[in-house]
């Protein structure tokens, strides 16, 4: 991507999870980029390609962080704590409606979200195999089930729901949800272990 581009995937991808989808518009954009809106329509036609690319830039980005995360923990427990504070830190900077307004209003980018979803599975399968291995994480274990399980419970808290009220907000939510699934998943040697990995990268 040349850099003018990456510029303003950047610039967009801030608005959208400040905003939302829908509020924010063309003229938004180029100002927070520092450029004129015909520049703007030089890389882009229209909102519907700036938020298909956007998506797409996006979940490649944190695709890549992720690996690295994961490549760098010393377990899969550890990598796993360490993306989820990852996420928490988006959450803390993300309108709780932005995805539902993408599936609406802008199909088509929500499909190019979605069609990450299955590397995510996998991902997470694949974390969930390693832990076993570790003896981190019950054998019991059905790996492909309690992935995309675990997908569909982060997709869940980003929609509309019960879960999100006044007093309920998506790094809340996502933390209990991430305390649910760990305490779910682990040996007691894993338990032992995620208790200092909760009190080294949770507590801060």
């Amino acid at each position: 991507l040349s850099d003018s581009r990456t510029k303003i995937l950047f610039c967009a991808v801030e608005l959208f999870r400040q905003y939302g989808f829908k509020s924010v518009t063309m003229d938004d954009i180029a100002r927070r980029c520092g450029i004129s809106k015909k520049t703007l329509y030089q890389y882009f036609d229209n909102k519907n390609s700036v938020v298909s690319a956007a998506m797409a830039w996006y979940k490649e980005g944190i695709r890549c962080q992720c690996d690295t995360i994961l490549g760098n923990a010393s377990n899969a427990l550890e990598g796993f704590v360490m993306i989820k504070v990852q996420f928490d830190n988006m959450y803390k900077e993300m309108n709780p409606m932005a995805l539902h307004e993408l599936q609406r209003f802008y199909p088509e980018g929500y499909q190019q979200f979605k069609l990450n979803m299955e590397n995510d599975v996998t991902a997470i399968k694949n974390n969930i195999l390693q832990g076993i291995e570790e003896g981190l994480y019950r054998e019991d274990i059905d790996a492909d089930i309690i992935s995309r399980y675990h997908m569909e419970s982060v997709l869940m808290i980003m929609m509309p729901s019960v879960l999100l009220n006044d007093k309920l907000n998506l790094f809340t939510v996502n933390r209990a949800i991430m305390e649910h699934y760990i305490y779910g998943i682990v040996t007691p040697k894993g338990e032992k272990l995620y208790r200092k990995y909760k009190e080294q990268y949770l507590t801060k």
